[in-house]
């Protein structure tokens, strides 16, 4: 695990928030900012959550969010969207300079758009995700997988850094296509519940496990909790996964870095 005083120099992951759905987010019981990576110079913000500027503003070392090279959206839903205003402004430094590109599903600027008509044209480009599309920003690439199983348009991701594939499996109920996809060196999982609701659209611990177990990823990182997965205690499931698996399983927390 990465050390504070190495973010600057390194590729990295950075976790500005580990809160998943809406009454974490809300309670605030984990902080919402949403995921920074840092490919050699290019900057990435993954879905930047409510208070992903006030994160990115107290990170140790600090975030410079006017660094950014582009956005992604994953899916519309405020806990991963509603941040995305103010870090447009950022980026394009109060929209004095035109640049970034925003990378987000078609239906997250449709009527009820996420991001303001005013500060969308600050962007210096918008790039709609569709499933199995490569794109591309600076030093950073990334390929999105099948359209996920969700009550709005979202896709997972993966990228590689220093030839290690990662992966990030988003909001989803559980379908067969996460193990044809998602098989890579480092697989973040956003596990919202402990127990499986299969009335609610989103993954349960036990998936999450046998998700794992399938794919054995040489790390695996879970993130994105609901209140029964806090009240289950994270880091106490993971702890016994990992002894059970024989495998590198975290808990993220907020502030986590990962430097590759």
């Amino acid at each position: 695990m990465a050390k504070d005083k190495k973010v600057k120099q390194d590729n990295f992951i950075k976790f500005l928030g580990t809160a998943g759905a809406r009454f974490v987010m809300i309670k605030q019981l984990r902080a919402s900012g949403g995921i920074w990576i840092k490919v050699k110079n290019t900057n990435v913000m993954i879905d930047p959550g409510p208070g992903s500027i006030v994160r990115c503003a107290s990170s140790k070392p600090k975030l410079d969010p006017s660094q950014l090279d582009a956005i992604i959206l994953t899916h519309r839903h405020l806990d991963h969207s509603n941040d995305v205003n103010v870090m447009i402004e950022a980026m394009t430094e109060g929209g004095f300079k035109k640049k970034g590109c925003l990378f987000l599903p078609k239906d997250a600027l449709g009527e009820d758009s996420v991001v303001l008509k005013h500060t969308l044209n600050f962007v210096g480009s918008v790039e709609f995700l569709k499933e199995k599309t490569d794109y591309s920003v600076g030093e950073f690439s990334f390929t999105t997988g099948p359209r996920n199983l969700h009550p709005v348009e979202t896709y997972g991701l993966k990228f590689a850094i220093n030839k290690k594939t990662i992966s990030l499996i988003g909001d989803t109920a559980f379908y067969p296509g996460i193990l044809d996809f998602y098989k890579s060196d480092i697989l973040i999982i956003n596990t919202v519940f402990y127990e499986p609701r299969p009335a609610v659209q989103h993954l349960s611990f036990e998936e999450t496990r046998n998700i794992i177990e399938k794919l054995r990823p040489k790390t695996t990182i879970l993130t994105h909790f609901g209140m029964t997965m806090l009240k289950a205690k994270p880091h106490i499931l993971v702890e016994n996964l990992k002894q059970e698996l024989n495998l590198d399983i975290i808990a993220a927390y907020d502030g986590m870095s990962l430097t590759l």
